[in-house]
């Protein structure tokens, strides 16, 4: 069998060939040939369950094209697929960021996944990492060392059905046999959680790294394995002096406020994702000061949110008579990222860049106040809860349920949720009770994916006129009814209710009432579905522990581990039946009814 190495001098100067050479390996290697050429003396049944769980899914390449047409033109150019989506590389980003003492913010590093049939004739695929690294750009050398290094290069195995008590037994596996952890983490663009082990230097393959690849949030295994002494980061090797850490934390705000103004000023409207535009341009767009423009987007370039070009035909001087950065004129042009700012984007997150830097930021400063006393710095800055301040204000009210819809990602999954698969294939027609479900987004999803099942939609009279608008659009508005008013108002006889980020705005004694009146409501077959972010039971660093002083400092709510959760439905004669990840670092939580025995009712 032929296996393909990356350490050729003059394969790490090409990226195309670096490609091609990847896409190779994949065509000819399956599995159980493919393992004990990484793992030496695997055999018997330690290799039988590493097959068995597990099966080769790709080979891990990062390439540094000047361009997004380059690197299309170069997957053509290896048999590859030109137009493969790309998301976000969470875990390659931050891996990058520590080795050059970068910050992960400058790093837009992408992933796609071009497919690629096996030898065995089973679809895999190479994955590619893609930083863009323009000529003369400052990220040239970082592309000159990783070439070199080849630190990214790996083997990828997806674990068929993870679940904690497989990936521990996994990764013993592998370390019995000389693989040792090197890192990993949580991606929630695509909710999957990855494990990197450095393989043994007797291998075979030409690839020293291998990753196992499980779908779905595993962060408790993966803190085990980043846990393991040798998984973790050698002291001298990429982290960043205290003091250096410290100063990027503290001006977290600034990249608030940078995204938000970016929002408010229309600049996304304004901009292309194909095309560069000088500042003084985009400036004349939008009625802003051409030199504080260009001093915004150039922050926003560090952020990942536009990235710049030199502009050609543009001129050297902008008419202050100063220079943009030594340059003749600087273009930018939006990206990926960028692009959600804008109003017109599908699942557009401007509402969110505008909440979060506008009424939620001016709370935040009342955060010493929330920490002092426990009660919200939102109620002490206006004098009233938020619910209320937006209530008076129709303005804020719409900015606020866009919002919400703007997180809407996290959504996705749900509506194949077994609970729901199994109300839309129910005999009779059944209905998914929305409580408090804002402006209909949830519902929207729903009813969409499932054209069997009804909705009713519980919530204030404006966000159920805004709901009507956005469900009749959708096609879903005549499966739809709407009930205006409080959590004292669930509508009984309902097969599927639904609470989606509802909880986390209270304490735990209102909880147990808005619990207790949908227990009340609900038939003693019915489905509860509850959708939040779970504090980790390890105390881990989780998305949830930041919401978790947000709720604080402005509505006095709280984010809960899985086990608080039990206890409040224990309380309101509910009982938790499972949790399921969902984008975002979400959960949703199944309860049902407690069933009283025939013998207790008699």
């Amino acid at each position: 069998m032929t296996t393909m190495t990356l350490h050729d001098e003059t394969v790490l100067r090409d990226d195309t060939a670096r490609l091609c050479a990847a896409a190779a390996f994949v065509r000819e290697h399956d599995s159980a040939s493919l393992l004990p050429l990484l793992l030496p003396g695997i055999e018997g049944p330690d290799l039988r369950a590493l097959a068995g769980h597990c099966h080769f899914a790709h080979a891990g390449i990062l390439v540094f094209p000047p361009d997004e047409a380059t690197l299309r033109a170069r997957l053509t150019d290896c048999g590859l697929t030109a137009d493969s989506p790309s998301h976000p590389s969470v875990v390659v980003r931050e891996r990058l960021a520590r080795r050059h003492r970068l910050a992960a913010a400058d790093l837009d590093v992408r992933i796609l996944r071009p497919q690629v049939r096996g030898a065995d004739g089973e679809r895999r695929a190479v994955e590619v990492f893609a930083l863009t690294v323009p000529p003369h750009s400052r990220l040239e050398p970082v592309a000159a060392a990783e070439r070199t290094g080849g630190h990214e290069a790996h083997l990828g195995f997806e674990v068929d059905h993870p679940d904690p008590l497989v990936l521990r037994g996994l990764c013993a596996i592998l370390a019995r046999h000389g693989a040792r952890p090197d890192g990993g983490g949580y991606n929630p663009h695509e909710n999957g959680t990855v494990l990197y082990f450095t393989t043994p230097a007797e291998g075979v393959s030409g690839y020293r790294r291998l990753e196992l690849y499980a779908h779905g949030d595993h962060r408790d295994s993966l803190a085990a394995h980043l846990d393991h002494p040798e998984g973790r980061p050698h002291p001298g090797s990429a982290e960043r002096p205290p003091a250096e850490t410290l100063l990027q934390l503290l001006t977290g705000a600034w990249t608030t406020q940078a995204l938000a103004s970016f929002a408010r000023l229309g600049l996304p409207e304004a901009m292309d994702t194909r095309t560069a535009r000088p500042a003084a341009d985009l400036a004349r767009l939008t009625g802003t000061h051409p030199r504080g423009l260009a001093t915004l987007l150039r922050y926003l370039e560090m952020l990942g949110a536009v990235t710049r070009e030199d502009h050609p035909e543009g001129h050297p001087e902008d008419r202050h008579g100063e220079r943009h950065g030594g340059r003749p004129e600087e273009g930018f042009r939006l990206t990926a990222l960028g692009a959600l700012l804008r109003a017109d984007a599908p699942a557009s997150m401007r509402p969110l860049a505008l909440m979060y830097g506008g009424p939620f930021y001016r709370s935040f400063g009342e955060l010493d106040h929330a920490v002092r006393t426990g009660q919200p710095g939102f109620d002490h800055l206006h004098g009233e809860n938020h619910f209320d301040h937006f209530a008076r204000d129709p303005e804020l009210a719409d900015l606020f349920d866009r919002s919400m819809a703007a997180s809407s990602r996290m959504f996705q999954p749900l509506p194949a949720h077994p609970v729901l698969t199994a109300a839309a294939h129910a005999p009779a027609s059944a209905t998914v009770v929305d409580v408090a479900g804002g402006n209909g987004e949830l519902l929207r999803q729903v009813l969409t994916a499932h054209p069997g099942l009804r909705g009713v939609l519980l919530e204030r009279p404006h966000a159920v006129a805004t709901a009507r608008r956005l469900l009749d659009a959708a096609g879903c508005g005549a499966r739809c009814a709407y009930r205006t008013g409080d959590f004292a108002d669930v509508p009984a006889g309902g097969d599927v209710y639904v609470l989606a980020r509802v909880l986390h705005d209270w304490d735990d004694d209102r909880c147990r009432e808005i619990l207790g009146h949908c227990a009340r409501a609900m038939p003693a077959h019915a489905d509860l579905l509850i959708v939040e972010r779970l504090l980790p039971a390890d105390g881990s660093p989780s998305a949830a522990t930041a919401w978790d002083l947000h709720m604080l400092c402005n509505t006095g709510g709280r984010e809960r581990r899985e086990d608080h959760y039990a206890r409040l439905l224990a309380d309101a004669g509910l009982s938790l039946h499972g949790r399921t990840p969902l984008p975002l670092g979400a959960h949703v939580l199944h309860a049902r009814r407690v069933r009283v025995p025939e013998a207790v009712r008699a």
